[in-house]
């Protein structure tokens, strides 16, 4: 496990953070929301959620249990989300040996099971008993659907919560209900009907004590309640949709702790690069080859570029060869940052590390 009061963790961490919060998409979002976090949270980003999984599944165990799925027009869902779902996945599997249980709403669970084919993971059928057990010689992963309505969705969120016991929440890129309980996209755009209420589940599970990781890049995901109130200030319809008796696109769930970034799937890989630098476990980390073709899985399978609203191999408008070099320049910087350099005699190293 790597040192927490090192430089060199926190070089790490700090490297992280940085990178991921990149504005790559150029919307501008993504610096106001840093600033108001660190107000509210202060501390490291992506290494301040490695340090809490790594806490509890080293302790407790699993299952894992991970929401996410946003839907664009027609219902049709966005890549940004699954394919960073489905990354995590793998990293807790290969970092723990721990499963995990994707929630997802139930006309995209085909979408769900081929990205998590894409991303490495053999998606298994969601036990009748809902108890998630060991397989041997097989790196699997569960998916368990929920219907729209609210009433149907929250009994599924009681079923699991009472029979599969999840030892960790994590949500990325799913709506977040605001303080009316609506749903919207980040432009005011609403989702009734679109999406299942998972807000109840994570309120219920952090109301008894499960740790619960938001990861978000806009304000209207599930999580972003930790800065609710700083939205109106920088992000036009955090407070007001547009539209009468609504409310804004805020969302009031708060996470016990928040990953933000430039993009969600690009906080799931950044969550990845810190558990993987935690762990001193590079296999963790997975290739970038892998995020490519599970971008293309979930396009395949009924997935939309969330900036295209297209079945394009992108996210959020950066198509899968820029997010192959993205991920790969972090994973080698991230490598560089821990001392793996290569000096002039060709010997490996931290020979060009400030000690």
């Amino acid at each position: 496990m790597l040192a927490k009061d090192t430089a060199l963790y926190a070089r790490v961490a700090r490297t992280i953070d940085d990178f991921m919060c990149l504005d790559f998409t150029g919307v501008g979002l993504i610096g106001p929301i840093r600033a108001a976090l660190a107000r509210r949270q202060p501390g490291f980003i992506a290494m301040g959620a490695a340090e809490i999984i790594a806490a509890t599944l080293t302790t407790k165990g699993g299952p894992a249990l991970i929401a996410t799925g946003f839907p664009e027009g027609g219902g049709v869902p966005e890549t940004d989300g699954p394919v960073g779902a489905a990354l995590i996945a793998r990293a807790l599997f290969l970092g723990f040996g721990v499963e995990s249980v994707i929630v997802i709403d139930e006309d995209w669970a085909e979408m769900m099971a081929a990205t998590c084919r894409g991303a490495g993971l053999a998606p298994l059928p969601f036990p009748a008993d809902g108890v998630i057990t060991p397989v041997p010689f097989l790196r699997p992963v569960y998916i368990r659907t929920v219907p729209k309505d609210a009433e149907g969705c929250r009994a599924v969120a009681d079923d699991l919560l009472e029979h599969t016991h999840p030892q960790l929440l994590i949500a990325i890129e799913r709506p977040g209900a605001n303080a009316n309980g609506l749903y919207h996209g980040l432009g005011g755009r609403p989702l009734d009907g679109m999406v299942g209420d998972l807000d109840y589940l994570f309120r219920t599970g952090k109301a008894i004590g499960l740790p619960f990781i938001g990861i978000g890049d806009g304000g209207n995901e599930l999580g972003m309640g930790v800065i609710a109130q700083d939205l109106p200030a920088f992000s036009p319809k955090a407070a007001d949709c547009g539209i009468p008796g609504r409310g804004g696109v805020a969302a009031a769930t708060a996470a016990g702790h928040l990953v933000v970034a430039n993009i969600s799937n690009l906080g799931a890989t950044g969550l990845v690069a810190a558990l993987s630098a935690l762990l001193e476990n590079p296999v963790v980390f997975h290739e970038p080859e892998l995020e490519v073709r599970a971008i293309e899985q979930c396009v395949a399978f009924g997935g939309v570029d969330g900036m295209f609203m297209a079945p394009e191999p992108a996210v959020d408008g950066l198509s899968a060869k820029e997010w192959e070099g993205l991920v790969r320049t972090l994973k080698l910087t991230v490598a560089r940052t821990l001392g793996d350099s290569v000096n002039w005699k060709g010997d490996r190293g931290d020979w060009r590390q400030v000690k």
